[in-house]
């Protein structure tokens, strides 16, 4: 495993981290605490050392399965997890600090940790970004000792370079991956410049990227790849990346032709992206034992060629951009 720099945060996590939107459970099926924990436990036995969850995800189920396992490890373990989801409605005159306040404290005890590595705001509405206040909420939980850091997971550029503009915001998270490419012309420029971190969700699009699902693949009911294509429960560039299924298998084997045995697109996708230094960590999902066993094996995997990454660019400038560029 290598590790990299968490921007002006300092720590020094692994490219690969875990992300835990359906560890042990979620895209509609039960939470199951005996998988996540041993999911868990695999992650950081192959020397994953960054885990990212919410609060939101089964109900602050999986923030516990988080701090079970990291309080029962000897090895440093970053803990990132994010809040605000869960105000209702999600509008930007619903967010005050007394309700950020106590989700961040609800962390806490969910995860049964003392202070949490990074905390972030989760996606939430674009004025949210311009309010001064917001952040001075961050640093005073930062100097209470109940932090160590604060980032933002955003939809837009345009939230990321907002937020950059205040000290307190260690991190960007952000939708990256040959699917999804806007971030690299100018947030991932402003992010170096300014020694911010950038954590990488989504990196397969929904499972896009990895090459198993195909027009007859069928989802369950509960599945957001099933019931949010069109964003009726939060943006749809969380599914698929923004990306129409009809647009997205032309150019899934557009690649798989291009790349033929030498790598799978699995593997491809991933490693394209930790090819851009600008990249921290890059957190997808497993919720198999072999996924994870497969995402941690990219970072020892040899650099693209220049003939690879041209591959990525071509074949979402022909199949892609014209569907989600804009967008995000």
């Amino acid at each position: 495993m290598n590790y990299r720099k968490l921007g002006k945060t300092g720590f020094e996590i692994s490219e690969i981290g875990l992300g835990t939107w359906q560890v042990g459970g979620g895209w509609g099926k039960p939470f199951n605490p005996k998988i996540a924990e041993e999911l868990l436990h695999k992650a950081f036995d192959k020397g994953v050392n960054f885990v990212d969850t919410a609060d939101v995800y089964d109900a602050g189920l999986s923030e516990a399965a988080v701090g079970k396992v990291v309080r029962e490890r000897s090895e440093k373990i970053y803990v990132a997890t994010k809040c605000g989801r869960r105000i209702q409605p999600h509008v930007n005159e619903a967010y005050t600090t007394e309700k950020l306040r106590r989700h961040v404290e609800d962390s806490l005890r969910n995860t049964g940790l003392e202070r949490l590595d990074l905390i972030q705001l989760h996606c939430p509405p674009e004025p949210v970004y311009k309010r001064d206040e917001i952040f001075k909420l961050f640093e005073d939980l930062k100097k209470e000792g109940k932090i160590a850091a604060m980032g933002v997971s955003v939809e837009k550029v345009t939230e990321g370079l907002s937020a950059i503009k205040y000290e307190i915001v260690s991190s960007i998270q952000v939708i990256y991956n040959i699917f999804r490419q806007k971030p690299v012309e100018i947030l991932f420029r402003n992010t170096a410049k300014n020694n911010i971190g950038v954590i990488v969700r989504v990196p397969l699009a929904s499972g896009l990227l990895s090459g198993k699902i195909t027009p007859e693949t069928i989802f369950s009911k509960d599945d957001h790849r099933y019931f949010n294509r069109e964003g009726k429960a939060f943006d749809k560039g969380e599914t698929f990346s923004g990306v129409p299924l009809e647009k997205a298998f032309s150019a899934i084997e557009a690649l798989k032709k291009e790349l033929g045995s030498s790598i799978s697109l699995a593997a491809f996708a991933l490693k394209w992206i930790l090819m851009f230094p600008e990249v921290s960590t890059v957190i997808p999902g497993a919720s198999k034992l072999s996924q994870v066993e497969s995402n941690v094996q990219v970072s020892d995997l040899g650099p693209l060629t220049k003939e690879q990454m041209q591959l990525a660019k071509k074949v979402y400038n022909k199949y892609i951009k014209p569907e989600v560029h804009l967008l995000w």
